[in-house]
Parts: C-alpha cells; sequence; structure tokens
C-alpha cells in the first residue's frame, strides 16, 4: 500500500472568511497522517531559505525541557541529516532558545524559541527578545484528557501579543498553525472561535475571520492503523477508533435530542460565560439541558468558581440537585439540545472545575 503523507500546501494558499490572509491556521487529521512531520520540516526548511525564526509552543513549562530532541529528531533524521538541534535555557528558565548544529560544523546558529502558554505573565517581560519570529508551531492545541490549563485561550492570546510586538511595529503578522488530533469539537479554541457549531463531518475546509481551518482525513494512515496487529486486537475500543477514523473522541452524539411533550424549568446554569436552561419532563423521565433561559427564573448556579457571580450559587459536592441529575444520567435518562450543552451539564455533575 503507498504512503501518502499530509501535504500543507493548499491550506497556506487560501484566504480567510473576508479574501485576507490568515493569521491562524488550524490542522486537524486522524493520527499519523504526518502534518506534525510536514509543518515542522517546513519550518527548518524556511529558515535555511530565508533564516525566519519560529517558535514551538507548549501547554505547561516542564515540557519545554528537552523540546530540541522531541521536535527535530525525526524531521532531522528524514530531512535534514548532518543537523542536530539543541536547547539553552534562558530567563531563568522561562523559555528555551532554540539553535542548529552541523556535524561539520560545531557552530550554533540560533533558530528560534520554546515557550509555554502557561508563562504567559512571565514571557511579557521578554517580549523584546522575540521581535525575530516569524511564525509559531503549536502542535497538540487539544488534548484528549480534556484539560487545560487555566483562561488557556486569553494565556494563548497573551503569548501572541508579546511575540507579535517589536520590529518596529505595534503588531506584526505573525501566523500560528495549530495541529492536533480531531479530539472534540467543544475544546476551548473550537468555542472560542465560533467553530463548535459550524464544523460538519464533511467539512474539508472551514473560513472565519482571522482563521481558517483544515478538517482533514488521510486514507493510507487509517488503513494502516487498521492492519496493525495490536490495533486489531484491541478493535473494540473507543480510542482505536478514534485513532484510525477522523472521528472526535471525547464527541458522542448520543441523546442529542429534544423530548417530547411539557417541559419544567428547573434551573439556569453558567458555563464558560453562557448560559444554559435545565428542564425535568416528568411524563417521560427526562431532564433536559438547551441554551434558551428564562433570566427571571430564581435558581441560577455557577458550574465552577470563576463563572460566581450576584445571584449565582456555588454548588457543594452534596447538593441534593446535583445528585438528582447525576442519577438521571447513569440511567440515561438525560437529553442535550447540542454538544455545548451537554458538555455544560456533564462539567456540573462531574465537578471537573470545582
Amino acid at each position: 500500500m503507498k504512503q501518502e503523507f499530509y501535504d500543507g500546501t493548499k491550506i497556506l494558499s487560501m484566504k480567510d472568511s473576508n479574501g485576507k490572509q490568515p493569521e491562524v491556521y488550524i490542522i486537524t487529521t486522524n493520527r499519523t497522517a504526518g502534518k506534525t512531520t510536514w509543518f515542522g520540516r517546513w519550518f527548518v526548511k524556511r529558515f535555511f531559505e530565508h533564516n525566519e525564526k519560529f517558535c514551538l509552543l507548549y501547554r505547561y513549562s516542564y515540557e519545554v525541557a528537552d523540546v530540541a530532541n522531541k521536535f527535530f529528531n525525526e524531521i532531522g533524521r528524514l530531512f535534514f541529516p548532518g543537523w542536530q538541534m539543541v536547547g539553552e535555557n534562558r530567563g531563568r528558565g522561562i523559555y528555551q532558545e532554540l539553535f542548529l548544529v552541523s556535524a561539520n560544523d560545531e557552530q550554533k546558529i540560533p533558530c528560534g524559541y520554546a515557550l509555554a502558554i502557561n508563562s504567559a505573565d512571565n514571557i511579557k517581560k521578554f517580549s523584546h527578545v522575540f521581535a525575530d519570529v516569524e511564525r509559531i508551531l503549536f502542535d497538540e492545541f487539544q488534548t484528549e484528557s480534556g484539560r487545560y490549563a487555566d483562561n488557556e485561550v486569553q494565556k494563548f492570546i497573551s503569548i501572541h501579543t508579546s511575540i507579535a510586538r517589536g520590529g518596529g511595529k505595534m503588531v506584526r503578522y505573525v501566523p500560528v498553525f495549530m495541529l492536533s488530533n480531531a479530539v472534540s469539537i467543544i475544546n476551548p479554541y473550537f468555542v472560542y472561535l465560533g467553530i463548535t457549531t459550524r464544523l460538519k463531518a464533511s467539512t474539508k475546509f472551514l473560513k472565519g475571520d482571522g482563521f481558517i481551518l483544515e478538517n482533514g482525513f488521510n486514507k493510507t494512515a487509517s488503513e494502516s492503523q487498521k492492519l496493525s496487529a495490536f490495533n486489531r486486537a484491541f478493535s473494540n475500543s473507543e480510542y482505536v477508533k478514534y485513532s484510525s477514523e477522523n472521528t472526535y473522541l471525547n464527541d458522542n452524539n448520543a441523546f442529542i435530542e429534544k423530548p417530547a411533550g411539557r417541559g419544567k424549568y428547573i434551573a439556569t446554569i453558567k458555563y464558560n460565560g453562557k448560559n444554559y436552561s435545565i428542564w425535568e419532563f416528568a411524563e417521560n423521565g427526562i431532564i433536559y439541558c438547551d441554551n434558551t433561559v428564562d433570566n427571571s427564573f430564581p435558581l441560577k448556579l455557577s458550574v465552577g468558581v470563576n463563572e460566581h457571580e450576584i445571584n449565582y450559587i456555588i454548588l457543594s459536592k452534596n447538593d441534593f440537585l446535583i445528585s438528582q441529575l447525576r442519577f438521571y444520567f447513569e440511567r440515561g435518562a438525560v437529553r442535550f439540545k447540542d454538544l455545548l450543552s451537554k458538555d455544560a451539564f456533564l462539567t456540573l455533575i462531574s465537578y471537573k472545575y470545582l
């Protein structure tokens, strides 16, 4: 079977919804499609040919350690034989400066930096250092665990602002390339950009103001995964299915429907800055979560501490209502308007953010 790996040429040639050059490129595919390798090679190639430095972005500071080997080992072996990458801590370990070193010449050539989103506040102090960065790579921007840094999108924006200043300009054009496998359409970046409600299974490219998303599927990567003896042994695993197909690991469309009959309004819940309603359809024995709310209803619940404000109550772990909602959910008696409503409800009963 001939292997065909990912090629980012097409998305680089495309414009955003306003016909302008995007500054945020989002690429999701099934696993082992080759997107990380393609963009890693392209970043290094641009540096060699045009002296364009780059930034590698990670979520937590511990991920920055040994980043040179993690990023360069494979692409160095495949495309840049005779070269290696090394990293050195800077700013008391707040970031790393990256260097390329030739086997024929031990001189270190500075090529870029590695930063952590969770260090956004400290990165502000070194913004002048990154004035020569031309592009940013953020690999695995979606997490399979569903755990993200606190206020991650805000910190991500702060990092880009720190990098895009300087160079004699108030704001420079510094494109970000965000890569990941298809994990969850309710990840914070999709929600913030309005992608969650627009993305369909058939979508190949989705354009917005300043961004473009490629929702790709590599058939040969999928077939290779299916032929693996290990994956055949675990073929009934949802994770294996996710690895070989372009399905979202954390997204289950079951129970996305509105119950028949007349419902009774129970409460308003606030999650990620948005309000959702919880209804009881007593005749059907169903609880329903919707995004249409009655602002005059007195019982308003905060899903997490960050949502707490006047007239909203933070529920304790022993709260009777949560116990009742969990009782319904465990018996398959909960329905949802959409995946965002489902995420809000599941977070409420799991205390994920409390």
